[in-house]
C-alpha cells in the first residue's frame, strides 16, 4: 500500500499525540487513512499495524468494532442514513427506500453483513446507520460528511444533486 508522504505526515504528527501507548494511535490513524482512501483495506490494517508496531489482529479488532469503519469500498458518494428511534418515527425507513430508488440500489441488499449497499454504476452507496446525533431534527442523513436535518423522503433527489 502506498501512502502519500503529505498523509503520512499528518498521520506521523497524528501519532505524536500518543506519547505513552502507540496502541492509542489506532483510532485517529485509522480516521485518517479512511478519509484519504474512502474505506479500510487489509493492506490498510497491516500498514498501521507496522507502522504503530502493533499485530495486525490488534489494529483489526478496532476496525471491526467501530461501525464507522467501512472494510468495503462506497460509491463516489456515500449517505449514511440514520435509523435510531427518533429518526424512525419520523420517517428514517421511508428516507432509506428512497434514497435506495434514487440511486438504483436493492435495499434488501443492505443488512447487518453487508451494511453498504453500492449503486450498480458505483456513484452512489447507502448504509443504515446508528445515530448522527441530531434527533431534534429527525430524520437525518450524511451525504459524503454533510449532515441533512428534517430530510423529505420526497426531497431525495433534490438532495443527490447536489453531490452530482
Amino acid at each position: 500500500m502506498e501512502v502519500p508522504a503529505d498523509l503520512e505526515a499528518r498521520i506521523d504528527e497524528a501519532i505524536t499525540h500518543y506519547p505513552v501507548s502507540r496502541r492509542s494511535a489506532v483510532l485517529p490513524v485509522l480516521h485518517l487513512l479512511q478519509h484519504h482512501f474512502r474505506y479500510i483495506t487489509e493492506e490498510s490494517v497491516a500498514w498501521t499495524a507496522a507502522k504503530l508496531g502493533l499485530e495486525p489482529i490488534q489494529v483489526l479488532e478496532v476496525v471491526t468494532f467501530y461501525p464507522g469503519f467501512r472494510q468495503t469500498a462506497p460509491g463516489k458518494v456515500h449517505v449514511r442514513v440514520c435509523r435510531t428511534l427518533a429518526c424512525a418515527m419520523a420517517g428514517s425507513y421511508e428516507l432509506l427506500e428512497k434514497f435506495c430508488q434514487a440511486s438504483g440500489i436493492d435495499r434488501e441488499a443492505i443488512n447487518h453483513h453487508h451494511p453498504i449497499g453500492v449503486s450498480p454504476d458505483g456513484k452512489y452507496s447507502i448504509e443504515f446507520v446508528e445515530c448522527l446525533a441530531s434527533c431534534g431534527t429527525a430524520p437525518v442523513c450524511l451525504v459524503e460528511d454533510d449532515l441533512h436535518e428534517k430530510v423529505d423522503p420526497a426531497a431525495v433527489d433534490k438532495v443527490l444533486a447536489q453531490y452530482s
